[in-house]
């Protein structure tokens, strides 16, 4: 078990995430990294996570259940799937420590608040960090994660100040921006940005999944357009649903969306006018950068279908001191495929096609 933190201007004395999966880690990892906690305690249904939390050095203790040991933090952080928000702060609400500062990362946020409120939980202030990743788990948990995220606080007219104020300089101290809105108002903006785009990658591969002839033509723009669809099936139809009145709404205007940009078919020049305003719109779009995880720059390799044809290309790269940061499968085919490499400079993709070109396979590099 990892000893506690001991540096002495930290935050919180002890702080609870309940639900350690990949936000509850990440934010967990951010409070070590960071010196924001001198312990970290987790909390969760599933013994394996919190298993698995502790190996990592996520949290510094695991607690299954909840009891009397409650009273000692000054941080808890309700981190389980939105579904499940209300229950977990059924079971803990009795334990709590009046004084203590408690928020949550849950994706809607009208309701909870009334939850904690109506649970006798004062210092309460929502909280939604505007971050994530298809691949979930206590696993793939990074402190980077939330850096220069934008995360939405939602206090409501029962909300202290003095608590919202403490929250917004933990957000900042994670390295994330904090943007404080009504909860009706995050719920109607994320329903659009956030929950509308999932149905609509839903669709589309549904599309897909229909005619195996489109799915030999979908490739790398279909792909990324369809990410979010890869997410956890139960966690997506969870949010989606507990947001369905603002999602309800986002959907209308989609479908006025699409019926106009239907109707611009019969007309090219009003089409092309919805298409630059698009492009502007999109290019316009903020790109958030994590700092501590540095820009990696690609190199698609072509992947002849013969054994060993991975191991390769990692052990040339590696006799030659390339560090491969992230490696990805694209496609797979009966005459070959592609892997795409994600490596750490301008200058190692250079080198790395060099090598790899003169160990006869096909390359490109890809910003």
């Amino acid at each position: 078990m990892t000893a506690p933190h001991s540096l002495p201007d930290t935050l919180f004395d002890t702080a609870v995430v309940a639900g350690v999966g990949l936000i509850g880690g990440s934010l967990a990892l951010g409070l070590r990294q960071r010196g924001l906690a001198r312990k970290i305690i987790g909390y969760d249904a599933s013994f394996v996570a919190l298993q698995e939390a502790e190996a990592l050095g996520v949290v510094d203790e695991i607690k299954t259940k909840p009891g009397e040991w409650l009273r000692d933090a000054d941080l808890v952080v309700l981190a389980a799937p939105v579904r499940v928000l209300p229950a977990l702060a059924r079971e803990l609400a009795p334990f709590l420590n009046p004084a203590a500062l408690v928020t949550d990362v849950g994706s809607v946020k009208s309701g909870i608040a009334a939850e904690l409120e109506a649970l006798g939980v004062r210092n309460f202030v929502p909280g939604h960090p505007m971050a994530g990743s298809e691949r979930g788990g206590v696993t793939h948990a990074r402190a980077a994660l939330l850096e220069n995220a934008v995360w939405v606080l939602t206090p409501t007219d029962h909300t202290p100040l003095t608590a919202l104020s403490r929250v917004r300089t933990l957000v900042e101290e994670l390295g994330a921006a904090p943007v404080v809105m009504p909860p009706d108002a995050h719920d109607s903006l994320v329903a659009t940005v956030s929950h509308l785009p999932y149905l609509a990658s839903l669709a589309l591969t549904h599309l897909v999944a229909r005619d195996e002839r489109l799915s030999l033509l979908a490739a790398g723009g279909f792909r990324d357009l369809t990410r979010v669809a890869s997410g956890d099936p139960r966690m997506s139809r969870d949010m989606v649903v507990a947001n369905r009145a603002a999602l309800r709404e986002a959907l209308l205007r989609f479908r006025r969306q699409l019926e106009r940009l239907e109707a611009d078919l019969e007309d090219p020049e009003e089409l092309l006018a919805a298409a630059q305003e698009g492009k502007r719109t999109r290019d316009s779009l903020p790109v958030v950068k994590r700092s501590l995880l540095p820009q990696k720059h690609d190199l698609v390799v072509a992947m002849p279908d013969r054994p060993n044809q991975i191991g390769r290309v990692t052990q040339a790269l590696g006799a030659a001191g390339v560090n491969i940061k992230d490696i990805e499968v694209l496609a797979i085919r009966e005459e070959g495929g592609a892997l795409r490499l994600g490596l750490e400079s301008v200058e190692a993709v250079a080198q790395a096609a060099e090598l790899l070109t003169q160990e006869g396979f096909e390359v490109r590099s890809r910003r």
